[in-house]
């Protein structure tokens, strides 16, 4: 995979860029909701409590952006805005879904192994 007198973290240039996008904070908790259903803007700040409306307005943008979500107006009093999963987000589906299964069997240990690292550490 490494060309010559490339650096070793060449060849990961595009996928760090593509990752960075869609491992951030909210991106993926954003994903696995637009998975189940499209939703409107206080749907999903509501079961992203407690993203704050900036924090998801900047996550939605750039998951619109990466072509993962789309953004659809609906004409109504007041207008409403919906998003949904496009193709290519929905592609991360499985791998998201084994990510969150993932923290769900293994969070308790990620919280264990924190606690002993602060007490050793203070």
């Amino acid at each position: 995979m490494l060309q010559n007198s490339e650096s070793p973290l060449a060849e990961f240039g595009a996928v760090r860029v593509a990752l960075e996008q869609i491992t951030n904070k909210w991106s993926v908790l954003i994903l696995t909701v637009l998975c189940a259903e499209p939703s409107r803007f206080n749907a999903i700040k509501r079961r992203l409590d407690p993203i704050t409306h900036k924090a998801l307005t900047e996550a939605l943008r750039r998951l619109e952006r990466n072509g993962l979500v789309d953004r659809r107006v609906i004409a109504s009093s007041p207008v409403a805005v919906e998003y949904s999963i496009t193709p290519l987000g929905r592609s991360l589906q499985n791998p998201f879904a084994s990510l969150v299964t993932w923290a769900a069997s293994h969070g308790h240990k990620v919280e264990e192994a924190q606690i002993a690292y602060d007490q050793k550490s203070a």
